[in-house]
């Protein structure tokens, strides 16, 4: 029997998305001021010169990190979509209400997204990425819209509306204890939906 080599050709993906992955919880943990090189490296079990191998520095690897987090957000999304059936209002819903479900709605999300919206301020490839997740968000919300009601001359205010609601209200279940239960948050979402869209 022949020895398989000690790496695969998948090794060196697997490798960039351990330090994605660090990142995550290096940011979600300690929060933007506590991103190195060393701290990244450290909670990937890596040595710290391999970071620098896969991203061009801390700011890249957080940018990436804010990509895949804005992946795994829409994966949610559209399995919540699908999972609705045909119906176009069950699909805007479900869109609105996956924000306030697992694996939307959590304390780990929300460390990582603090971490995120306070470097998107000074961090040009942060905010870019930024504008990515956001505006990706909002054309689904846009196109799930227009599908509810064809006639509906712009989708563009009604979603930055919902996206400003559904923003909040996650905001909030995501800390805990919040004043209202996530099916509250979710009737909200319907309400203003029906108003602003109407």
């Amino acid at each position: 029997m022949s020895q398989q080599p000690a790496f695969s050709r998948a090794d060196p993906d697997e490798r960039r998305q351990s330090l994605i992955e660090a990142t995550a919880r290096v940011l979600g943990a300690k929060g933007a001021a506590g991103v190195s090189v060393r701290a990244i490296c450290a909670e990937a079990g890596v040595s710290p010169g391999l970071l620098r191998h896969y991203f061009a520095g801390v700011s890249d690897a957080i940018a990436e990190t804010y990509r895949w987090t804005g992946a795994l957000i829409a994966e949610a999304l559209e399995a919540a979509v699908a999972a609705a059936g045909p119906d176009p209002r069950a699909r805007l819903l479900a869109y609105l209400t996956a924000n306030f479900r697992p694996p939307i709605a959590g304390a780990d999300l929300l460390a990582s997204y603090i971490g995120f919206w306070s470097l998107a301020r000074s961090d040009a490839r942060v905010a870019a990425v930024r504008a990515e997740v956001y505006g990706d968000f909002r054309s689904g919300l846009e196109a799930l819209l227009m599908a509810w009601r064809p006639g509906l001359k712009d989708a563009r205010l009604p979603a930055i509306a919902l996206t400003a609601l559904i923003d909040g209200l996650w905001l909030e279940l995501a800390q805990g204890n919040a004043p209202f239960t996530a099916e509250e948050a979710e009737a909200l979402a319907a309400q203003w939906l029906e108003s602003l869209a109407g």
